[in-house]
This record gives C-alpha cells, sequence and structure tokens, in this order.
C-alpha cells in the first residue's frame, strides 16, 4: 500500500496554495502541499458539467496526466435554490465569461429583488477531488449555509463573500478573518475532511 504524503494541487494560483496551506496548518497535518509544475502549460480543462463533482474530478484526473503524484481539483459556487441553484456551477461567470465579481453579485441582487425569508437562503459547496495516475481515489464534498443580503457589507474575501450573511457569527464571509472563513467555509470544512482521510488512501 503506497499513502499518499504529497499532494499537488490542480492550480497556478499562489493565493489557492496559502489557503489550503492554512486550513492544512490549523489540522496539523504533515502532508506536503504543492502548486501542480506544469499546471499552467496543461490545455484547460472545459468546466462544463452540470454538476459541481463532474467538474472537479474531471479537473483531477485532466491533471494527473503529467505527474505520478497525487492531484487534488477543487469546484465550488453559491446555490440559492429560490432561484433553481443558481447560479451553481456558473457561479464564477454569472454575468459572462470575463464577468467580475460585482457583476455577478449585481446579477444575483437583481434576481432576488423582491425575495425575503427563505427565499434568501443560499448556501456555498465546494467539492474537492484526488486523482492519481489517471484513477480518482477520493471525491469530498462540504457546504456551509447562509442568507444572501440586500447589498454588499465588508471588504475581504472574495466573489459573493460580500452578500453572504453568516448566522452563526452574525457577519457576511467578507467581514470575517481568514482564519475564521478557513474553519467555517465550505472549502476549509472539505479540505480537512480530506486531510483526515487521504493518508490511508491508495
Amino acid at each position: 500500500m503506497t499513502f499518499v504524503k504529497k499532494l499537488y494541487l490542480a492550480s497556478s494560483n499562489p493565493d489557492k496554495l496559502k489557503e489550503f496551506l492554512a486550513i492544512a496548518n490549523v489540522a496539523a497535518s504533515e502532508l506536503e502541499l504543492a502548486l501542480l509544475p506544469g499546471f499552467s502549460e496543461l490545455p484547460s480543462f472545459p468546466e462544463d458539467a452540470p454538476t459541481f463533482a463532474e467538474n472537479a474530478v474531471g479537473k483531477a484526473l485532466h491533471a494527473s496526466a503529467i505527474t505520478e503524484e497525487a492531484v487534488c481539483a477543487d469546484d465550488s459556487g453559491l446555490v440559492v435554490p429560490a432561484l433553481g441553484g443558481e447560479p451553481g456551477v456558473h457561479s464564477a461567470r454569472y454575468a459572462g465569461e470575463k464577468a467580475t465579481g460585482p457583476d455577478n453579485i449585481a446579477k444575483l441582487l437583481a434576481k432576488l429583488q423582491g425575495k425575503d425569508g427563505s427565499g434568501r437562503w443560499a448556501y456555498f459547496v465546494c467539492v474537492l477531488a484526488v486523482a492519481r495516475k489517471g484513477r480518482a481515489i477520493a471525491v469530498i464534498a462540504n457546504r456551509v449555509d447562509g442568507e444572501i443580503l440586500d447589498s454588499p457589507r465588508g471588504s475581504g474575501g472574495f466573489g459573493y463573500d460580500p452578500i453572504f450573511y453568516f448566522p452563526p457569527l452574525h457577519k457576511t464571509f467578507a467581514e470575517i478573518s481568514g482564519e475564521a472563513k478557513d474553519l467555517h467555509s465550505h472549502r476549509g470544512k472539505a479540505f480537512r475532511r480530506l486531510l483526515d482521510v487521504l493518508p490511508g488512501m491508495l
């Protein structure tokens, strides 16, 4: 049995590595994390599947072709049940392929105009997939529930964080510290769970 001791992230984004390293440190994990060498030269993977899990697994398998080590890919987004699950897998490009965070927020708030109570309930979801040598070896999902505010609050975070209100802390995700977000967020919870199970995976 070969245990996973090193994990590459299917990304060339140092901020993503920093975020995952912070979560791993809190979890006291001995797993070695790094950005996947050569990832930026890989042909881009079309994240056009209808579910977060399919996109995450596809991306991990795609990236695993250039390394012998385990590779982790993620797909995440915001789900608003009152809008039929929008923006969902289209969260990053909800207002168009070149949309900015404020563009996506503006579109979402316009669609939620006139809705209150349960109509503004929403959740962030994150799916992490790990592949090695063309085979998926782990798929982990988690979520965090909250509400969509009428207008943005806070200057931290990114994406929909300024309008995602987290009731247990009485703040939006853009108003809480990075440490608090790592503790409560969909990505933080999913990655800590992955760190629990990954050491024993083939």
